[in-house]
């Protein structure tokens, strides 16, 4: 939530709703936001009728006559954009967690559809601010002194307002100028109830048949709870804004607001107000005589110190979040949601980027199941033939002409319904590059931000080579190894042949498809059967039933719930088979 630059508009408190936005009026009334606490029967019920309205979607989508003219990929697709847009807006009457929990989900390309993420991507806060009187007793609380013995002045209109607080402009008694963020009344309370309700939803999930495949939704909800805890910790965002400006002491192009811990507790916030140019508002920055290509590089470079030298980089870095001061310096605002690059995944991160370069797709594989981003299964077969594909055909580029988003995409296109686990961190860094590209273009549509990325990942695949050595030296060993290999492989087939000859190894092609055609012809002979017995009863019972013989005739009738009831199961596994060919 960022709300440190003049161009944001002040956002009417509640005190004065007649003059919001209509929707924000709606807002109030479904959220009941200013009471500050929630019932939670009401949150049960509200929630458990949108994900049973959402499992009743999901399950029409699978039915494909339910398509009128005739399934088709188009029509799948389009239906899918429209619940989008219903998920969407339920997320925003549902509340802050649900709204977190969008935004988080809007990541994560590789376990939802295509057309979900794009939707979710535009889930922004659209809640009304909470009253003055609220905010004021918040303060005094956390702080424990009046609000005018804490501040010479406090403005009661909020700079802006969000899911989880709002921003206030207010000044120190030194004469020091501040914005003080205030968490929303009751917002621990509220995800506290909504947790416990979306585990039980997780849970619901993992066991089920089909969407429970390939899918750790208990895993996920545990990183959702992890990433919500944390930024509802203002003493923990101030730390971490504290850390970043160390990062960057020694770069005057890059300014972080300064931290008053006197004025700081776990719901409060106050930190030094610096005003900027929104970076996408462009004819502001040229207003200012400001160079657009120069700043387009500065925000690709400081995102890239973060990442590769610093290891601790801005997990949310919108446009909203960042502003240009009127020396051309960046400022980067809100710090509730980080991320960390620990070494060993850096490690792990530069054995996939040598990988890719190579184009050698086991390399890439291997990497990517030490780094807990992809599954090991007994059959990697179809994933290594994936990653090759992509390695192929998609990387065929130079590299300073490749594209981040088309790169994201192609990789969360191969990633979706294969057992890839990308971490939490994984996903924050490709929608950050994919963020900051879009960004760079609307500063200069020339931009390309792996030409910029290019000098710096050149340095670090030198810097995590053996110390001592150099490119032709690693080229020296690698050739080598390669001619060690060579000399020996004749030996080794000829010992292969030979053990083939003597039975020491046995081959054992297994064809999955001819496996699931003979089960579905199993279960189709087996499902006649149950047919023709069921069909049997039902005319016993007709026939007893007819000349009156009414206890035989429902005695006959009860034996025949037991086959309806397995022809029922089999029928649903064969229709799972002919969505799985």
């Amino acid at each position: 939530m960022s709300a440190l630059s003049p161009q944001i508009k002040p956002v009417a408190s509640s005190q004065s709703a007649p003059t919001a936005a209509p929707r924000l009026d709606r807002a109030k009334s479904a959220y009941r936001w200013n009471r500050g606490n929630y019932s939670k029967n009401r949150r049960r019920f509200d929630i458990w009728v949108f994900v049973l309205t959402l499992i009743f979607k999901l399950i029409r989508n699978s039915k494909k006559w339910t398509y009128s003219g005739g399934f088709t990929e188009e029509k799948l697709g389009d239906r899918r954009r429209i619940q989008a847009a219903w998920i969407k807006e339920s997320f925003l009457e549902l509340g802050p967690t649900f709204i977190k929990v969008g935004q988080l989900f809007s990541t994560r390309a590789d376990l939802f559809p295509a057309e979900y993420v794009e939707e979710l991507s535009k889930l922004q806060d659209r809640v009304p601010a909470f009253s003055y009187e609220q905010t004021k007793q918040l303060i005094e609380e956390d702080l424990s002194k009046p609000l005018h013995e804490l501040f010479h002045s406090f403005d009661p209109i909020p700079l802006a307002a969000a899911s989880l607080g709002q921003v206030h402009k207010a000044q120190l008694h030194s004469g020091e100028e501040v914005v003080v963020k205030v968490q929303r009344p009751g917002l621990k309370q509220l995800f506290t109830i909504d947790l416990a309700i979306l585990k039980k939803i997780a849970w619901y999930f993992q066991r089920h048949p089909k969407w429970g495949e390939n899918r750790d939704w208990l895993g996920i909800y545990d990183e959702c709870c992890r990433i919500l805890w944390q930024e509802v910790d203002y003493l923990r965002e101030g730390r971490s804004a504290d850390t970043f400006r160390r990062n960057f002491r020694n770069a005057a192009w890059v300014k972080v607001p300064k931290v008053y811990w006197r004025y700081a507790s776990p719901r409060v916030l106050t930190l030094e107000y610096l005003p900027g140019i929104k970076i996408s508002h462009y004819d502001a920055l040229e207003a200012a005589g400001l160079e657009r290509k120069e700043l387009a590089k500065l925000s690709a470079k400081a995102y890239l110190q973060q990442l590769l030298n610093d290891g601790f980089f801005h997990a949310d870095p919108h446009p909203g979040n960042l502003a240009v001061s009127a020396d051309g310096a960046l400022i980067f605002y809100d710090f509730g949601m980080m991320g960390e690059i620990k070494s060993n995944v850096k490690a792990g991160l530069m054995e996939t980027m040598m990988g890719v370069t190579e184009k050698d797709a086991n390399r890439v594989v291997n990497s990517l199941v030490d780094l807990g981003a992809l599954q090991a299964t007994d059959d990697m077969g179809p994933v290594r033939r994936s990653v090759q594909f992509m390695l192929d055909n998609f990387m065929d580029k130079p590299f300073e002409a490749q594209s981040i988003s088309a790169i994201s995409d192609d990789l969360y296109d191969i990633a979706y319904d294969q057992p890839f686990r990308f971490p939490a961190t994984f996903t924050f860094v490709m929608r950050a590059f994919s963020t900051l590209e879009g960004v760079g273009k609307g500063l200069d549509p020339e931009f390309n931000f792996m030409a910029v990325a290019q000098p710096f990942a050149l340095q670090i695949m030198s810097e995590n080579l053996p110390s001592g050595s150099s490119i032709i030296d690693q080229l020296g060993r690698q050739a080598a190894q390669l001619s060690t290999s060579t000399l020996g492989l004749p030996r080794r087939i000829e010992d292969t042949i030979e053990k083939l000859d003597r039975g020491d190894i046995r081959v054992r092609v297994r064809a999955q498809e001819s496996d699931r055609l003979l089960r579905k012809i199993g279960g189709m002979q087996l499902a006649t059967n149950y047919t023709l017995v069921l069909c049997a009863l039902i005319l016993s019972a007709t026939l007893l039933f007819v000349n009156e013989s009414l206890v035989p005739a429902a005695v006959v009738g009860a034996i025949a719930i037991l086959p309806a009831w397995t022809l029922w199961r089999l029928l649903k596994k064969l229709d799972r088979y002919d969505r799985k060919f």
